[in-house]
């Protein structure tokens, strides 16, 4: 995918909005003081956004009469979630400098407590058909995933360390049920731990929710990588990335050192945030997140 990072800088809004990353840290902070796991369904927003025709906050639009969005795609609907605390942000930023920053940059800010790029703006448009068919759902094989990855220009290893985000945030029963119950690549206890919160029949605890990582849920370390090893990965396309693969080295290395993890996922994110941008005079600066204007 073509990208533009000519247009894109980290100080984009240092004139314009000077204010711009204390205002958002600050309801950021907020939301994730009151449900610690937001920032993992932040972060999630900012990817699902990014992989469906690029990181221009197409997500965040709402159908109407005339116009489905992407909100009821199969990977979105009764999934993704956050769009409230990118509305409140979106308000604040409007209070301190109204009409300059993209939904798409706010997006991605939220999204990060690091280096971010900024500079998109807002798409006029959105594609159920192509959220459909752009995000890996959790059934997927370590070829498919590579494949998902490469079409938007991230390598294998990118790929690797950017599913490392399950470090953070919960999966729903009906994301992992197939895994815990039918699939052997599973330490026994794991899935049986699992197992008592999610029941096997389809429709029964459906939305049950577990931690992606079970031994620390709530803190963005590496031990995402050390479950895995131990096959005690939550969702089938997680224990992929081990499984006597081509990605096991990956696994390995991030395992054994949180800094190559830390430096990699950096380096994985500001790489996926210049997925197609809408920069220049394309697109706009919405003034809600959720309709065009």
């Amino acid at each position: 995918m073509e990208s533009s990072s000519a247009q894109l800088s980290t100080s984009f809004y240092s004139k314009s909005c000077p204010n711009l990353f204390t205002t958002v840290n600050s309801v950021v902070k907020s939301a994730i003081s009151k449900e610690a796991r937001m920032g993992a369904s932040l972060l999630r927003l900012f990817f699902h956004d990014c992989f469906v025709n690029g990181c221009d906050g197409s997500i965040l639009l709402d159908d109407t009469a005339n116009f489905t969005g992407e909100k009821r795609a199969a990977p979105n609907l009764n999934s993704v979630r956050g769009f409230d605390v990118v509305d409140n942000v979106k308000s604040a930023v409007e209070n301190v400098c109204p009409g300059v920053v993209s939904c798409a940059d706010i997006l991605a800010i939220t999204s990060r407590d690091s280096v971010v790029i900024l500079g998109r703006r807002d798409a006029r448009t959105a594609s159920q058909a192509a959220a459909n068919n752009s995000i890996p759902p959790p059934t997927s094989n370590l070829t498919s995933l590579i494949s998902f990855f490469n079409r938007v220009g991230l390598s294998t290893k990118e790929m690797v360390a950017l599913s490392g985000s399950h470090t953070i945030g919960q999966a729903r029963c009906t994301s992992f049920r197939a895994h815990v119950y039918n699939e052997t690549n599973i330490d026994a206890s794991f899935a049986q731990t699992r197992q008592s919160s999610c029941p096997s029949a389809t429709g029964s605890g459906d939305n049950n929710l577990a931690p992606l990582d079970f031994q620390t849920p709530t803190v963005f370390d590496n031990n995402y990588y050390k479950n895995l090893q131990n096959r005690r990965g939550l969702l089938h396309s997680d224990q992929q990335l081990f499984n006597g693969g081509s990605t096991d080295s990956i696994v390995n290395k991030y395992s054994s050192s949180q800094s190559t993890f830390n430096s990699d996922f950096v380096n994985a994110m500001l790489k996926m945030g210049n997925i197609s941008p809408l920069t220049g005079s394309n697109g706009e600066i919405r003034k809600n997140c959720r309709k065009i204007n």
